[in-house]
């Protein structure tokens, strides 16, 4: 049987959730969901830690015209549950909207619009989160070699506390990345901090900003600079030709579909690999073709009427930045011919991506107990399950990081709703059957006593 906590062990949930963006907060609506049907039957218990004092997804990059590159309909619920009262749509209907989203015939939200329904979301299951609180270790809780809770420790202003799990979700969203050999300071900025450190630049005159990185970001950082600082000369600096298109077409889109991820997880490694290849170009490192034109068409603009304010550094990269109190001095260098450039700019924003938070750093000494390929990469089952030692029973599922496993939706909006319902199904499904293998292994006991009493 399953071993019993003592009196004073923390209380004993069946879910702690690291972290609460938008992936968990799907995570907490479907648990909302799933209790609501439970009736009397036992429901999930569920706690939620958010180091954050209150929900926020992306803040800086919130630019008020920027639109979100995934249909609405691939919101928080709607793909597990049409009739969910948590859809983008019955958001739209809270504010009185529903019609004049309609009549704009238009697939893709801004990305301020969609920011909105994920606090309005994040707010109908508030109880569940704790804003405020870092995860700052898990141990295991062992019993005679045996793994059943692990016990989370979560700082706050009200200083340690430990929470006991059956089951552990890890949605710590990605960090940035950043150039090998640059750092962040007051003048090297990456494009998630854009609208929160823009603001320090009031009262000043910047001339010149350096945008690095070929991808959506980058290209709405130039758009957004150049329209904010009709004074200041904008380089964009990326080692390709020029921007290129995403691939968002009818049939490239199945990549995205739930289906796919089944495919992609039982291929071998090397169709993986293939399969990101073929179709990277539907995510990483392109832009929308609007904005490619509206970019290509005011450069022009400005060659003839001879006010060049958006240039464009292409077949480069970025190599270094030094900063000084009032620059800072970029150094980028032609992959063609090897020239060095040295460019003097007020601020370098870095639009140089994310890199997923590794899962096994977070975990401590239950990492020993985890699983990793002959790449040292985290071994994940297809309900996103941390594959273990038999001795640990506990569940620790990821919401990001499983790329290698699961494919190119890993950490995207497009399979949230499912992959939530994935986690929630597995996490019933094994609750039943440690139930039943308590429940066998109890009458067994019984059984045994009773036939050594009529010996």
């Amino acid at each position: 049987m399953s071993p019993v906590p003592p009196s004073d062990a923390p209380q004993v949930h069946d879910l702690v959730g690291i972290g609460f963006g938008p992936s968990n907060v799907a995570m907490a609506i479907a648990i909302s969901e799933h209790n609501a049907r439970a009736g009397e039957g036992r429901p999930v218990g569920a706690r939620f830690f958010e180091q954050q004092p209150r929900f926020g997804w992306h803040r800086g990059m919130l630019i008020d015209d920027a639109t979100m590159q995934v249909s609405f309909l691939k919101d928080l619920v709607t793909l597990r549950n049409p009739t969910s009262e948590f859809s983008f749509l019955c958001y739209l209907k809270s504010k009185g909207r529903l019609i004049d989203f309609i009549n704009h015939k238009n697939l893709f939200p801004l990305r301020v619009e969609f920011h909105d329904y994920f606090e309005w979301a994040a707010a109908q299951v508030a109880d569940m989160v704790s804003y405020g609180h870092e995860v700052v270790a898990v141990r295991p809780a062992v019993q005679d070699g045996i793994v059943e809770y692990l016990d989370v420790t979560v700082r706050s202003g009200e200083g340690l506390s430990v929470h006991r799990a059956r089951n552990l979700v890890i949605g710590t969203g990605l960090r940035p990345l950043l150039p090998e050999g640059v750092q962040r300071g007051d003048r090297v900025w990456h494009n998630s901090e854009l609208l929160s450190r823009v603001g320090e630049l009031d009262g000043t005159s910047p001339s010149r900003f350096i945008v690095v990185g070929a991808g959506q970001s980058a290209a709405e950082n130039v758009a957004y600079l150049h329209r904010a600082f009709p004074d200041a000369e904008i380089c964009a600096v990326f080692s390709r030709y020029g921007y290129s298109p995403a691939d968002d077409s009818a049939f490239a889109n199945r990549i995205f579909d739930p289906g796919a991820v089944d495919e992609y997880f039982a291929a071998p490694d090397d169709i993986k690999q293939r399969l990101m290849g073929y179709h990277g170009n539907t995510n990483y490192s392109v832009v929308d073709i609007d904005l490619i034109d509206d970019l290509y068409r005011q450069s022009y603009q400005e060659k003839v009427l001879g006010t060049e304010r958006l240039r464009f550094l292409n077949v480069s990269r970025l190599v270094g930045v030094e900063e000084t109190q009032e620059k800072a001095h970029a150094t980028v260098t032609s992959l063609v011919t090897g020239e060095e450039t040295t460019l003097d700019a007020d601020v370098v924003v870095l639009a140089t991506g994310y890199s997923p938070v590794d899962p096994l750093g977070l975990l401590g000494e239950v990492a020993d107990r985890c699983r990793t390929d002959d790449r040292g990469r985290v071994r994940v089952e297809r309900d996103y399950r941390i594959g273990t030692d038999p001795g640990l029973r506990c569940g620790i599922y990821l919401q990001g990081g499983t790329e290698h496993t699961h494919g190119i939706t890993s950490s995207l909006l497009s399979n949230t709703a499912i992959r939530v319902g994935e986690i929630l199904d597995s996490l019933l499904d094994r609750r039943a059957k440690a139930t039943s293998d308590e429940a066998g292994a109890g009458a067994g006991a019984i059984a045994s006593e009773v036939a050594a009493a009529a010996r």
